[in-house]
């Protein structure tokens, strides 16, 4: 399984630790990483001085170009994780913006007809890694890394952004998903932690149906120092 040609993205809420997890899971199963790119969206300052006008535009702006990465992430030869993805723009922010009334409905039903229209044509992942947190855990981890752009983050915005995951993972289809709870695993700080979150990948990648983290597998993984490889 080392050398299979897996897709695989890592999702989760702002400050849940996607990042953190593509770079440690990258380094330990020897994949090629494609993390959450930096643009320069030529709408955002429009955006930012006038939400209701330019949050269409924005957000094409910004689907045009994660469905790009998707596509060459999707043509990589070996296995790749991938830092938050398309469907996270589509289900999740552009959800929010049209949730707030700075989408349009009519400006929002056009950005989901062209979203799925594309989708059609994208090669679904093989596995979603669903980074789950609640509010508190994920203050407390945008605080720690200290991003001044981050500091007007409310803990409503953040239950917003939550309870639109879970309502698109409930619903997801195109490939199966794994939800670890981000708010019992440190994977920095407990090595074993990370190894537990690769096992449960394998299986999952292998067909397994119920593959879910329990209270005593977490807790011997406090103390686990192995190292297991897809």
């Amino acid at each position: 399984m080392t050398q299979a040609k897996y897709f695989v993205i890592v999702a989760g809420n702002i400050g849940v630790g996607k990042s953190t997890l593509v770079r440690l899971l990258a380094q330990r199963l020897g994949w090629t990483p494609f993390y959450e790119p930096e643009v320069d969206n030529p709408y955002l300052a429009d955006f930012y001085a006038d939400m209701a006008a330019w949050a269409f535009h924005s957000q094409v702006f910004f689907l045009a170009h994660r469905l790009r990465l998707h596509q060459r992430i999707a043509a990589h030869p070996g296995p790749v994780l991938q830092d938050r993805s398309v469907y996270e723009d589509a289900e999740i922010f552009a959800h929010n913006l049209y949730r707030q009334g700075y989408l349009a409905e009519r400006d929002y039903r056009t950005y989901r007809a062209l979203y799925e229209a594309v989708l059609t044509f994208l090669p679904p992942p093989d596995l979603v890694v669903y980074l789950r947190a609640s509010v508190p855990t994920l203050l407390r981890r945008i605080a720690r890394r200290g991003r001044h752009y981050e500091r007007g983050i409310s803990a409503a915005y953040l239950a917003q952004l939550n309870a639109l995951y879970d309502a698109w993972i409930a619903k997801f289809t195109a490939c199966p998903v794994l939800t670890v709870p981000a708010d019992d695993l440190d994977y920095v700080a407990q090595p074993g932690h990370l190894d537990l979150i690769v096992r449960k990948m394998r299986d999952k990648l292998a067909g397994k149906e119920q593959v879910v983290f329990r209270a005593e597998e977490i807790a011997a993984a406090n103390h686990s120092r192995s190292a297991p490889n897809l």
